[in-house]
């Protein structure tokens, strides 16, 4: 399985918000200059987060963005839903429905995988270990 580019892009936007600047906006212009990524295409990333409730655009000319929630309550899957949505990675295409073994099986192990992300916060990650 395989999460998009934007996603890492998100991810690492999210870690560079809560890491480098939790309680100021910080412009598109700079994280896109942190993450060599267009301004444009990360601006795009953005937007999934606003409307995902984790960040917060800040207009002016001081504006930028910043953590909505607390970083102890943004957890991996929180990203990582608001760019890639919720869907299964695995359905079955022999229309087997909720009978196929096969799609069970998968299903159990995106399960567990979603369990650890859910649990695993970015604010983790920031933490000296």
């Amino acid at each position: 399985m395989k999460y998009s580019q934007a996603t890492d892009y998100a991810l690492h936007a999210m870690l560079h918000l809560v890491s480098e600047a939790p309680d100021k906006p910080v412009s598109v212009h700079l994280l896109a200059e942190k993450l060599g990524v267009s301004p444009t295409y990360l601006s795009k990333m953005l937007t999934k987060l606003v409307k995902a409730g984790l960040i917060h655009s800040v207009p002016g000319a001081n504006g930028g963005y910043r953590l909505r929630r607390s970083q102890e309550d943004i957890s991996f899957l929180d990203i990582i839903h608001a760019i890639e949505g919720t869907a299964s990675v695995f359905e079955c295409s022999l229309n087997h429905g909720s009978e196929c073994q096969i799609q069970q099986v998968v299903l159990d192990a995106e399960r567990q995988m979603e369990e650890y992300l859910r649990n695993r916060k970015i604010s983790d990650i920031t933490r000296p270990s």
